[in-house]
């Protein structure tokens, strides 16, 4: 999602030289492939999108994997992003490195000032650990290393999984699939487990009760949701397509030196989650009841970002959160 909003962005500006490859092309927690990657393409600039993400579910479910992986591909890509000469890095973390219990807003000098959440600290550490890379590398290397802390992002090429999502895309993919079971368009709704995933078990009849059914092992109900959490947490959200503007944009202007240890990036404003899925279900047209299990974990009660520095640099989010939203489902119904 991030990768590919900053290729969109970077191509409307008129950079033509660009280099990126796929997970299937080039895994880049494999040190020695991305070793042979960069002594063969030599890129002198490089946006470190790649992570290994999700929500709760997700990183509670894969804590080895998520801390693992993303170690390793912040470790590679910077230490042959060191060796090759690369004149600038970017390299994007996120707003999980904040202690759970950080005061709010959260500005940059509250790091390691607190525990983290334990529902997503092994990719925090991770993320943490790759902040870190970043600033000892220039000072003992004089590299030209810069991280910024995006807020949660969301928009086209978001991942709907249901198993690995994160809430802003769960809640569009939740809310439309009930649209159709109310509307019992089960054909609409095989397709829609093909191309985002969570499809039936293999040899599964795809028939109107065994689709039910299977929607109902992830909260979907005609007429009803069930929602994790109680909804009263709050978070902030940015779209890809905002990121990808501020990312360029400090790529363009300013050097390590310039930005810190790290800088912020987000939308300066928040909402609860119950109030997210009721602009959700308004856009999409669902017209049922949306319940919270308050027996699943809630995560981090407020996540919002202090922007004050790069708002001083010049930048702010442009994207509102309801034309966002409308954006993406209609990417999510176009791709579908």
């Amino acid at each position: 999602m991030v990768g590919s909003a900053i290729v969109r962005r970077l191509e409307a500006e008129g950079h033509s030289s660009l280099i990126f490859r796929s997970h299937a092309e080039l895994d880049l927690s494999r040190q020695q492939d991305v070793e042979t990657f960069f002594e063969r393409e030599r890129p002198e600039y490089v946006f470190l999108c790649a992570a290994k993400v999700g929500g709760i579910l997700a990183n509670s479910t894969y804590k080895a994997q998520f801390i693992y992986e993303n170690m390793m591909i912040a470790a590679n890509v910077i230490h042959s992003s060191y060796r090759c000469g690369v004149k600038k890095l970017l390299n994007l973390g996120s707003s999980c490195i904040y202690p759970r219990e950080a005061p709010q807003p959260l500005k940059e000098e509250y790091l390691l000032t607190g525990r983290l959440e334990v529902t997503n600290e092994p990719y925090a550490i991770a993320k943490i650990a790759a902040i870190k890379l970043c600033r000892y590398y220039n000072e003992q290397y004089g590299t030209n290393f810069i991280s910024v802390m995006p807020t949660n992002l969301y928009g086209p090429e978001d991942n709907f999984n249901f198993e690995t999502s994160h809430a802003l895309p769960a809640l569009i993919r939740k809310l439309h699939l009930a649209k159709l079971l109310s509307q019992k368009d089960f054909l609409a709704i095989s397709r829609d487990l093909e191309r985002f995933g969570n499809n039936l078990s293999p040899g599964s009849s795809d028939e109107p009760d065994s689709l039910t059914a299977h929607l109902a092992g992830f909260g979907i109900y005609p007429g009803k949701v069930i929602q994790w959490g109680t909804g009263e947490p709050r978070r902030e959200f940015l779209h890809a397509d905002d990121l990808s503007a501020a990312a360029v944009f400090l790529m363009e202007r300013y050097n390590a030196n310039d930005i810190g240890e790290f800088i912020n990036i987000g939308a300066g404003k928040d909402i609860y989650i119950r109030e997210l899925a009721a602009k959700i279900a308004q856009i999409i047209g669902y017209e049922g009841t949306i319940e919270w299990d308050a027996t699943k974990p809630d995560g981090t009660p407020q996540k919002l970002l202090d922007v004050t520095r790069i708002q001083a640099k010049g930048w702010n989010a442009g994207i509102s959160l309801g034309h966002g939203i409308e954006k993406t489902y209609r990417w999510y119904l176009d791709n579908f």
